[in-house]
């Protein structure tokens, strides 16, 4: 893909919100030579449905054809983000400060990339997380991916 997925969010973010949605994040990856474009979206006074998911499926696909930004064949998905979120902005870490989570790191950090812990703080673009002998603080950029671990 020739962009990244900051423009594609600009493209998308007010489709979603016409849509009385909210855009949560998106990700473009390839798995087993397919490559996907998934939409997460979001309600703020309810859970989002399958009805949702189409809805704005048909209105993004609508527009991704038109703008043409992907040149390569995709599948698209709508999902909402479920109750094991991804956190994909700094703002979704600082909205679930004292959530516990998970993280995977680009790179090892103390020879470790996955990490589990209860959020304890953002500052700047350092996230600091509270695992169960010592407190990591973690630059953002460097997180790989990142989500909550649901209360069950």
């Amino acid at each position: 893909m020739s962009l990244g997925t900051g423009a594609l969010k600009e493209l998308l973010k007010p489709v979603v919100m016409s849509m009385d949605c909210e855009l949560w994040g998106i990700e473009f990856f390839t798995y087993r030579n397919q490559q996907t474009l998934r939409i997460y979206i979001d309600k703020e006074k309810e859970n989002v449905n399958i009805d949702d998911c189409e809805r704005v499926s048909r209105q993004c696909a609508s527009v991704l054809d038109v703008e043409n930004m992907i040149t390569e064949k995709y599948i698209l998905e709508v999902s909402s983000p479920g109750i094991d979120r991804p956190l994909m902005e700094l703002e979704h870490f600082e909205q679930y400060l004292g959530s516990k989570i998970e993280l995977k790191l680009r790179f090892p950090l103390e020879g470790r990339r996955n990490f589990k812990g209860f959020l304890k703080q953002v500052d700047g673009h350092d996230i600091v997380v509270a695992g169960s002998d010592e407190d990591y603080c973690f630059v953002f950029e460097t997180i790989d991916k990142a989500n909550l671990v649901p209360n069950l």
